[in-house]
């Protein structure tokens, strides 16, 4: 199918921007009863979708907006801009979010945050996944989902680009590993702030925590409470909220209050839990709340009370007493099946046949910046480094870098595919004045930046982090199974 044609047509039978800006109220309505019709359908397990809606505001008269929901139940937000290129950016969300059933706004939320792949002429998609909770392989399968739906709906375009942030970076790398060698289905990936470890270590650091905080505050669970192992971050049935586990992380150290307005003991506590995690301060709520909520997700919801994770054997350093610190904290050992089918879903084996582009932030409070070096050596591993460049910026945040980078990203990747030419970080640093002319976020790049091990950040776990692969027909089975392996 010619993308020329078929987007011509559509553009023929949908008002043009003029239109849709004296015709706002009937869209309103319009949307609202496809609203309510998308919802009955899919209670029948139907479909629906595209259906023409509202652009995010800074893309109101430049580009189509189609929300609509998949076969399997996610939703999804579609922009083609009036200038299309030609091409497209499938987009993999980060998270995981932890509703039962699929989010309809998260992808429609994406499609606004993500709008510069928009602006520079790409059109965008992105699914919200068809339930919350935690699956890598599911994620990338509803990415590549959106991505045929794309292709039915709009026509094959002439490049198609992956595009993941956070864990949506771990989601887009299983994209390109799972589907990157179909033909004419991707053409390259852009993974960017990445959770690139995999979850059989990238998790660990927040093992760590969940076991360090339960040592110096044991609030969580209080001795009055039902005892289960920490390895789980949270029994089955608690109901516990995010608002209850931020009061214990308040009441143990303080950390929402000014310094002055601390006890002695919260603020040992706090200095204690900083220096031996080496989590940062700012994020520590979220990391804890990770490793409460994500992992009851993981242990209970996808590997039916399994364990993945362990800490036999880890010294832990860096406190006022770590020698009563190492006798002290809980110790476990992982299931070996579960670290198995952990590692299934989520680690990375570096089969990678089509360009990766990576951009992290140096400072990352969330996904260390030694995820890539993780990552790099994966590649290295499968003899596959020679597709990948790695971009680096003095950046401090996690969820969202300079438009002015994104946008120096894409076009960086995009030359690469089109013309063969592989970027640097010194050619992509000097690429960046041009577009931040139009964002005016800021160039931030280090190219002479390079992460440390992985090893460096994150004490590896004894006895190492491979465990045996599955065979064809574990793989079959792990993948029919609902409920308990990390499956759709």
């Amino acid at each position: 199918m010619d993308w020329t044609r078929t987007h011509a047509v559509i553009r023929r039978t949908v008002p043009s921007p003029a239109q849709r800006r004296t015709t706002l109220a009937a869209l309103l309505a319009g949307a609202l009863a496809v609203g309510i019709l998308v919802g009955a359908s899919n209670a029948r397990g139907e479909t629906a979708g595209p259906v023409l809606g509202d652009c995010p505001a800074d893309l109101v008269g430049e580009a189509d907006c189609y929300t609509g929901r998949d076969a399997n139940g996610a939703y999804y937000s579609i922009a083609v801009p009036d200038d299309w290129n030609g091409s497209l950016v499938v987009h993999a969300h980060g998270g995981p979010g932890l509703g039962a059933e699929s989010d309809p706004d998260r992808s429609v939320g994406d499609l606004d945050r993500w709008s510069v792949m928009v602006k520079e002429g790409y059109a965008w998609a992105g699914s919200s996944y068809r339930r919350g909770g935690y699956g890598t392989r599911m994620a990338a399968a509803d990415t590549e989902s959106v991505r045929r739906l794309f292709v039915d709906e709009f026509g094959k375009p002439r490049r198609t680009y992956v595009h993941g942030q956070s864990w949506g970076g771990n989601v887009a790398a299983k994209v390109v590993e799972t589907y990157g060698e179909q033909r004419g289905a991707y053409d390259g990936a852009l993974l960017t702030n990445g959770v690139l470890g995999g979850g059989s270590r990238g998790y660990d650091y927040r093992v760590d925590l969940r076991v360090v905080y339960q040592y110096y505050c044991g609030n969580h669970p209080r001795p009055t409470e039902p005892q289960y192992p920490l390895w789980q971050g949270l029994r089955a049935g608690s109901t516990m909220t995010s608002a209850g586990l931020r009061a214990r992380l308040q009441e143990c150290t303080g950390y929402a209050s000014p310094p002055q307005e601390r006890s002695a003991p919260q603020q040992r506590n706090l200095d204690d839990i900083l220096a031996v995690t080496r989590i940062p301060e700012r994020t520590l709520e979220s990391h804890l709340r990770f490793a409460t909520f994500t992992f009851r997700d993981i242990v209970h919801e996808r590997l039916g009370g399994r364990n993945p994770f362990g800490n036999e054997g880890v010294r832990y350093s860096g406190s006022h007493d770590d020698e009563a610190l190492n006798a002290g904290v809980e110790r476990f050992a992982p299931d070996p099946t579960a670290v198995r089918d952990l590692s299934y879903d989520s680690d990375l084996t570096g089969k990678v046949s089509i360009p990766v582009l990576t951009l992290h932030a140096i400072d990352d409070p969330t996904a260390f910046v030694e995820h890539e070096a993780a990552y790099r050596a994966t590649l290295q591993g499968a003899g596959r480094d020679g597709h990948l460049v790695q971009t680096f910026t003095r950046e401090h945040e996690h969820s969202e870098l300079s438009d002015a980078e994104y946008a120096t990203s894409i076009a960086a990747l995009d030359t690469w595919v089109r013309k063969d030419r592989k970027p640097t970080p010194w050619s992509v640093a000097a690429s960046c004045g041009a577009f931040d002319e139009t964002y005016g976020t800021g160039c931030f790049y280090d190219p002479g930046f390079r992460p440390d091990p992985y090893a460096s950040r994150v004490e590896p776990r004894p006895g190492g982090l491979r465990w045996p692969a599955m065979t064809a027909g574990q793989e079959r089975e792990w993948s029919r199974i609902e409920g308990v392996g990390i499956a759709p």
